[in-house]
């Protein structure tokens, strides 16, 4: 164990057996020991970063019928809806009111709508000057699926009508067993990661993410964490890596569960060793973001001493995990608050991490 230590301390990249035998072998105060060094090494300045944005859903309709979403409607429910750009539009201006700087826009895979909604909604929201974070990989392939074109085509159709970076969503575990098993309409872990790499190749900007704690396998943590590093090194187009435990209430993968293996919440405990564990693995990601989200504010200001960097957004709207119980909110003032109790600096910061001019105190 000391000698996996030795190396995550100088720098060196370790192996997915080491990775294996740290979750395995070390305990909470090694594994943050460690995440902490790999944190100061790459960010020499004790600043901490965050993004004001908003989540927008523009449609709860989705024919994937994912078993770990409490949030989703099929396509016959008459409660289903698209917001209008009038509805975008108010989210937008709201957005911007508060200091936002970008919209994460996603949704259900519709079965009706064709690529030329998304284009025409884009373009719409960039009237605004909004940064637009949208379109998660399972999204990107049910556009081309549905229009006939490729996922290259796709993205440069998108691009054009004012896309600007992709969010890591829809990657849940990148393992094959476990995406037939709770998405089995969705894309499969290759086709998540062409979408990544084709979106990198063209100049565009992502983020990663992994939802764990469910019926996956440590080696398939492993295998996830490793199809990311394996990309980051040919792309370098990662700015991010967002770690979150699956959030079970209300969703039908919980419902199916026999009372006596019900499945329960990732503890604080296991989030801290899993955001731990990537930080250490994923040596050429920068960044590494805090769950607040699902951890809530106390859990996540100490992520920062277990490799986290980041605060991730304000969520000036969040559906998708409110829709499985958990409703955390933070305002902008509260994560700056939080950021310096734990003895950083706080900095808000653009998809990009481009750092946004310090309000002051009084102007929060």
């Amino acid at each position: 164990m000391q000698q996996i230590a030795d190396k995550v301390i100088a720098g060196e990249r370790i192996s997915g057996k080491e990775f294996l035998l740290l979750a395995d072998k070390a305990d909470l105060y090694q594994l943050g020991f460690m995440a902490d060094s790999v944190r100061k090494r790459l960010h020499q300045e004790p600043v901490v970063t965050y993004i004001i944005d908003r989540n927008i859903n523009y449609t709860d309709i989705c024919i994937s019928a994912c078993k770990f979403c409490a949030f989703f409607k099929p396509p016959e429910d008459p409660e289903g809806k698209i917001l209008s750009k009038d509805e975008l539009l108010q989210k937008i201006r709201k957005t911007q009111e508060l200091g936002g700087t970008q919209i994460l826009l996603q949704g259900g895979l519709h079965p009706d709508l064709p690529i030329e909604f998304y284009e025409d909604m884009l373009r719409f929201m960039k009237e605004t000057g909004i940064h637009i974070h949208g379109f998660s990989p399972p999204e990107i392939c049910h556009f081309a699926e549905i229009s006939g074109c490729s996922v290259k085509d796709v993205l440069q159709r998108l691009m054009t009508a004012g896309l600007d970076s992709i969010p890591g969503g829809g990657a849940e575990i990148l393992s094959d067993r476990v995406r037939e098993q709770l998405a089995p309409r969705k894309c499969s872990a290759d086709a998540w990661i062409a979408v990544m790499e084709t979106a990198h190749a063209l100049g565009m900007r992502t983020t990663a993410t992994m939802m764990f704690g469910h019926i996956e396998t440590w080696e398939e943590r492993l295998e996830h964490l490793q199809r990311l590093r394996d990309l980051q090194d040919r792309t370098g187009g990662f700015t991010a890596f967002i770690p979150w435990p699956f959030q079970p209430d209300n969703t039908p993968l919980a419902g199916t569960m026999h009372e006596e293996k019900r499945m329960k919440k990732t503890s604080a405990f296991a989030y801290l060793r899993m955001l731990a564990l990537s930080r250490i693995f994923l040596d050429n990601f920068d960044n590494i973001q805090a769950s607040w989200v699902t951890q809530g504010p106390k859990i996540a200001q100490l992520s920062l001493f277990f490799g986290a960097n980041d605060f991730g957004s304000t969520m000036i709207e969040e559906n998708v995990v409110a829709a499985a119980g958990v409703h955390f909110r933070l305002s902008e003032q509260e994560i700056c608050h939080l950021v310096t109790d734990a003895g950083f600096s706080p900095q808000q910061r653009l998809m990009d991490y481009t750092p946004v001019k310090q309000k002051t105190e009084q102007e929060q």
